[in-house]
């Protein structure tokens, strides 16, 4: 999905069936995405600071309460209207302490204190991976490969000690070009993605004892990786596009969508501005379609 700055015009993707999609969507105007999940968009209104979670198949929309506070990071459990919503917005203010924010849908406001936290959450994007939900709790891998966690049930961070692999992206000769870190979860299972520009993306599977363990075309078992700085998802088999990373980065030119394929050992399509270009930029994700999206097209 691509949200523009301006105008009511948001295009979508489909990588499976290579079409594009265009919906006016009037409510998302004069707004930025946070954060995705379960076919729902997390969304700042850029003037208010107003959050609320919009469903672009639907065109369902649910405010939240408004959020006084800066956040560095934010992000969702579940659906909104699951019941179980739990949303989450953090900040760090100073070391050992991270403002630490909840909320639901339905909820008059946000619960917010500050909490002891030693996750440097900061604008330099190898220093931290995107927010994921799984096993009840928020995660996030800081750069020392340690897995941090929120649990909302007892309003606790803590981490994982694990032996993450240092980005082998780090050093002179790719000085220029932009890295990435991603952490995603499948079935439990915690995956990291180093990107950077037009190279080799390298994946990493958190095995029983805690040891990233790099993994390749003969150990994906059939996975394609969809990443983006809001928003991921995983899926098994799929026809043509097994093994494979896919970014939301499309080229109008010939519709089709930037993807490494790990059999091939390549990237499609194969151009050189794949070298410096942003292959996650930030008004691009991907998202979950709703069972009959195509009646909402």
């Amino acid at each position: 999905m691509y949200l523009p700055k301006r105008g009511n015009s948001f295009e979508m993707y489909d990588p499976l069936q290579k079409k594009m999609y265009t919906l006016n969507l009037p409510e998302l105007s004069k707004s930025t995405v946070c954060y995705s999940r379960d076919g729902w968009l997390l969304m700042r209104k850029t003037a208010s600071h107003q959050i609320f979670f919009f469903n672009p198949f639907t065109r369902k929309l649910i405010n939240l309460p408004k959020l006084e506070l800066s956040y560095d990071a934010i992000a969702f459990s579940c659906a909104p209207t699951s019941g179980t919503c739990v949303v989450l917005a953090f900040k760090n203010v100073e070391y050992g302490t991270v403002t630490t924010s909840t909320c639901h849908p339905e909820a008059t406001e946000w619960v917010t204190e500050g909490l002891v936290c030693y996750l440097r959450y900061r604008s330099d994007s190898l220093k931290h991976s995107n927010i994921v939900y799984a096993n009840r709790r928020f995660y996030c891998l800081d750069d020392k490969g340690r897995l941090y966690y929120f649990e909302p049930s007892s309003r606790e961070w803590s981490f994982s000690y694990t032996y993450s692999p240092p980005c082998p992206y780090i050093s002179a000769r790719y000085e220029r070009k932009k890295k990435r870190v991603f952490l995603a979860v499948r079935k439990g299972v915690f995956f990291t993605i180093y990107t950077c520009g037009g190279e080799k993306p390298m994946v990493y599977k958190l095995d029983k004892f805690s040891d990233w363990e790099e993994i390749n075309s003969t150990t994906l078992d059939g996975l394609t990786i969809f990443t983006s700085l809001y928003s991921y998802e995983m899926r098994v088999n799929l026809p043509w596009m097994r093994h494979s990373v896919y970014f939301p980065k499309v080229r109008l030119s010939n519709k089709c969508c930037v993807s490494y394929s790990f059999d091939e050992e390549r990237y499609f399509p194969r151009k050189q501005w794949q070298e410096q270009e942003d292959l996650c930029p930030v008004e691009n994700l991907w998202i979950r379609p709703h069972k009959k999206a195509i009646e909402y097209m």
